[in-house]
Order: structure tokens, then sequence, then C-alpha cells
């Protein structure tokens, strides 16, 4: 009886210590990744190199448009602009879904599993991810275009909780998957 009351203090220490650790390393690694792709985005170096937000957001744009010209609101798009009848819509970093995707990546990355497994994260997060992002811009000009005094709450408190739930989500749903490989 004594033994395994030993045995049983000895193992609750240590596997407390784990999980902490386990934990901790997660949310450091986190920090350390996201802080790292943060400030590589910014970088007026790297941009001269490859301006991956300015690429991103054109194509986000590209996309929204092609989704919302066969409802007749679209009257052409200028770089990160699209004008639509009434309203222009600035796609901005953070409103085109590059934060909501790094956030989510960087979750994977800091998360101890199979390479196999992240990739395959990351990519269907990323398709998932920027489905839900065009569809959000498209509903933000529909709705500044018929439901103008109701577009500053959608934007704000709708829409910008919508892509980060949907980024926590999919984790969630990658996790799990993750987990029980």
């Amino acid at each position: 009886m004594k033994r395994e009351i030993r045995k049983s203090m000895k193992n609750t220490p240590e596997k407390k210590k784990t999980k902490n650790f386990s934990g901790m390393r997660f949310l450091i690694t986190y920090l350390l990744l996201m802080g790292g792709l943060a400030l590589a985005l910014s970088l007026e170096a790297v941009k001269k190199i490859i301006d991956i937000n300015g690429l991103y957001t054109r194509f986000i744009v590209k996309a929204t448009a092609l989704v919302l010209e066969p409802l007749g609101l679209v009257k052409g798009i200028q770089g990160s602009v699209i004008h639509l009848r009434g309203i222009s819509l600035d796609v901005k970093f953070g409103c085109n879904g590059l934060e909501a995707f790094l956030i989510y990546m960087v979750a994977i990355l800091a998360f101890p599993a199979p390479w196999k497994t992240r990739v395959m994260g990351i990519a269907w997060g990323f398709v998932i991810i920027q489905l839900f992002n065009i569809l959000r811009i498209a509903a933000l000009g529909y709705c500044g275009v018929h439901f103008a005094h109701f577009f500053h709450v959608f934007h704000i408190y709708i829409a910008q909780g919508i892509m980060i739930a949907v980024a926590f989500v999919l984790f969630l749903f990658w996790l799990d998957r993750a987990v029980k490989e």
C-alpha cells in the first residue's frame, strides 16, 4: 500500500510538469512564430522582395469582385479597393483574411504533430478561410449597397468576429484530427 502511494505521488508531479511544459512550449512557440511572421510582413526590405500582403489583398479583391459581379454591384477594382454602387471597400491587412490565416497557420505549426498532418491542415485551412473571407467581404459589399445604415455594425461587430471564429473552429477540428493520429 505504501509503495502504491509513493508511486502515485511520484507520477503526479511529473505528469503535471509535462503538461504545463507542453502548454508553455506551445504558447512560446506560437508567440515567437506569430511575432516573427508579423515582423517579416511589415519590414520594408521584405516588401521590396515580395509584398505578400499586397499580392494576397489583390487576389482577394479580384475574387470578391467576381462573386459580386453577377449581382450587378461592381463598378470596378483598383488595387485594394472594390468600387461598388454607392460604396467603395478598401481591403486592408486584417480585412483580407491573411491575419486570420496566420493565426490558424501558426497555431498548427506550434502544435507538435506530424508534418504531413500540419501541411494538410494548413492547405485545407487556407482554402476554407479564404472562401469564408471572400463571402464575408462580398456580404459586406452587399450590406454597404443595400443596408448602408447597418454596414458599420456588420463590419466591426459581426464580420470581424466571423473570421476569427472560423480560424479558431478550423484549428479545433484540425487539433481533434491531429491528436487522434
